[in-house]
């Protein structure tokens, strides 16, 4: 039986059929054949009821779907998966080679890692996770490879800053799949990496993106412990962008755990901390968008989760500015605003947001925002 695929196939609402229509969706995107739709009606019954395996053909269409890995799909255990074979006895050749190999990564090669980094966020924000979980399994394959091989500090540095900022992203868009183990996962990975680069600043990122795993599962008072570890970490370096992101991280895990004064007074520093003007993009962690309009946003979803009146009016002017290509963050905004209406029992206006926000977690695959929505909806 294919759990993985039925539990991924009810995260995002879907029935059997429309699992159908979207697999015939994607075969005349991408000019492939698949079997006739009577077939697949067929071929996802068994699926999922254990009476067919899944073929590799239908896998790879399945994981960028329902953003999956393989193992998650068929239910395996996930597995780093052995060494190439030795071309000598002792495999001293084959591990001298990997080693070569690694040594010789240099400034352009971190920079196409890096490069292949940016383009994934960049598709994420656009378009959502689900289509990416190959091409981010592949990009951080290749760079821990590069990193486990790599002898020198100076060639590891580099590579692992690289792999920080990669899993990072990789943890994020596994959040948003619903793939929370896997997120978990690509976290410590991220930490590790962080350590290894000697990056206090990525590794605080790492740490209070982690810590909303924790809320997410019911623990929000752990998760407010982890991000203030990690404004330990972090300490008096770092950008004055990360420190208000951070401060900001901590105000909604604060709002989640039910600290409306720790709340507040965390959302005055990150307000006190933001540099002022339209750059939303941090040059030391680019990771961060984070300015004014954005804090704006962040801070009228946190006073929607205290009740506080106050909040329709900063998400309004939050709702004018962003950027149309944020679309996983809309879908979030308006989920924000269907918050802040129904604590004032305007339930028309919270209606008409839920529904926007509906079609645009329909349209990046966002297992956690559709939750949201579902969750919201029910107080309707």
């Amino acid at each position: 039986m294919s759990e993985g695929l039925r539990s991924a196939r009810t995260a995002r609402g879907w029935s059997q059929e429309r699992l159908v229509r979207e697999i015939e969706q994607f075969a005349r995107r991408n000019l492939t054949d698949v079997a006739s739709t009577a077939s697949l009606r067929v071929y996802v019954s068994e699926w999922e009821n254990g009476k067919r395996t899944i073929s590799d053909r239908y896998a790879a269409i399945l994981r960028q779907l329902l953003g999956l890995t393989d193992g998650e799909l068929r239910d395996t255990a996930p597995s780093s998966g052995p060494l190439p074979a030795p071309t000598t006895a002792d495999g001293y050749e084959e591990l001298l080679s990997r080693i070569d190999a690694a040594g010789s990564v240099g400034e352009s090669m971190v920079k196409a890692f890096n490069d292949q980094t940016e383009l994934l966020r960049t598709m994420d924000r656009q378009r959502g996770a689900a289509g990416l979980v190959d091409q981010m399994a592949g990009h951080l394959t290749s760079l821990e490879d590069a990193l486990n091989f790599a002898v020198l500090p100076t060639a590891r540095r580099p590579v692992a800053l690289a792999l920080a900022g990669a899993s990072t992203l990789a943890a994020w868009q596994a959040i948003d799949s619903g793939a929370v183990e896997r997120a978990w996962r690509h976290y410590e990975l991220a930490k590790r990496a962080a350590r290894d680069a000697e990056a206090p600043m990525y590794l605080a990122h790492a740490m209070a993106e982690q810590a909303y795993v924790l809320c997410e599962a019911g623990r929000p008072a752990l998760g407010v412990d982890l991000v203030r570890d990690a404004q330990r970490t972090v300490g008096r370096s770092g950008s004055a962008r990360l420190h208000a992101w951070l401060y900001a991280a901590e105000a909604e895990l604060c709002a989640h755990a039910g600290m409306a004064d720790d709340c507040r007074r965390a959302l005055d520093a990150a307000l006190a901390s933001i540099p002022p003007g339209s750059e939303d993009r941090d040059s030391d962690m680019l990771s961060i968008f984070l300015n004014d309009a954005h804090l704006a946003r962040w801070r009228g979803n946190v006073l929607a989760l205290l009740g506080d009146g106050e909040a329709v009016a900063s998400l309004y002017g939050a709702l004018e500015g962003i950027d149309a290509t944020f679309v996983r963050a809309r879908a979030g905004l308006h989920a924000d605003l269907a918050q802040a209406h129904l604590t004032r029992a305007e339930y028309d206006d919270a209606h008409d947001h839920l529904r926007q926000a509906r079609l645009l977690a329909s349209r990046t695959g966002s297992v956690r925002q559709r939750r949201r929505v579902d969750l919201l909806s029910a107080r309707l």
